[in-house]
């Protein structure tokens, strides 16, 4: 079950306004400096490959390349050190190069969304500065262990892939505030994202989970937990003691909400959908 989908490149960060960004630049004039950044834009350029202007500027801090038609991304893209944000959505790319790792500067802004990737190179995991990624809607059937490296990192989207579990790992993200899995194969997650105290918002809907996962009950800043379109039948007594909860979504399941804990729940103010 996948979501209706926006305009093309509405969810990239050309597109979105996300971590900041203005609206596209013209493709006629790509090279533009944004007060003391050095900017590339190619957003909807009908590309099929980087182009090698790209490649005279090594001082490139924010290089965008979403909405074309790109097959590949060179290992050359190591070699530019100064990046800040990249941006390759929604392309059709099947492979990552391991030299994507040697971007230790990447440090706002990874989006590889939609495109037709099966897997992720471990030298993700060197990114240590990097604070937003998004792989979603691939062909991921796995993320790799060396996530969990990624200590700065505030926001993971990896929605609409073909993940039947998750690295325990991710228990080590401890910036984490964002977590999104939705639309995957998932029916449970490890206890060692227990550990995310940092967790504010997760993003459970459609998936196979047929119980909420035990390990949820460790996160005590967590606000909205959305189960939406799972195999839920029953909730633990235990939902209740998420203090920081202020909306739990349910609908789209067969899951009957007890009097007493939907009381406590709506008597300190949060939503429950149902």
């Amino acid at each position: 079950m996948s979501a209706p989908r926006g305009p093309p490149g509405a969810d990239s960060a050309a597109a979105s306004g996300a971590v900041g960004y203005r609206r596209p630049l013209r493709r006629r004039d790509p090279h533009v400096t944004l007060g003391t950044e050095n900017v590339l834009n190619f957003w909807h350029g009908g590309l099929s490959d980087v182009p090698d202007e790209v490649w005279h500027h090594p001082s490139l801090e924010v290089l965008l390349l979403p909405d074309n038609a790109l097959t590949r991304l060179p290992a050359r893209i190591g070699t530019l050190a100064s990046l800040h944000t990249l941006d390759l959505g929604h392309n059709h790319l099947t492979e990552l190069p391991p030299e994507l790792g040697d971007l230790t500067d990447l440090s706002r802004f990874l989006y590889v969304h939609d495109n037709r990737l099966t897997s992720l190179p471990d030298s993700l995991g060197n990114l240590k500065r990097l604070t937003y990624l998004n792989v979603g809607e691939n062909r991921l059937t796995a993320l790799p262990d060396t996530l969990g490296s990624l200590d700065a990192l505030v926001e993971l989207r990896a929605q609409h892939n073909h993940l039947t579990s998750v690295p325990s790992s991710l228990g080590d993200l401890a910036a984490l505030r964002e977590l999104w899995l939705r639309g995957n194969r998932l029916t449970s997650l490890p206890a060692s994202v227990g550990r995310l105290g940092a967790l504010r918002e997760l993003e459970l809907r459609e998936n196979e989970f047929a119980t909420v996962p035990e390990a949820l009950r460790g996160l005590p800043l967590l606000r909205r937990l959305d189960l939406r379109a799972n195999r839920l039948r029953e909730l633990p007594q235990w939902i209740g003691d998420l203090r920081a909860l202020e909306k739990l979504d349910l609908r789209w399941n067969e899951v009957a909400v007890p009097d007493e804990l939907l009381r406590r729940l709506e008597g300190r103010g949060c939503v429950v959908l149902r």
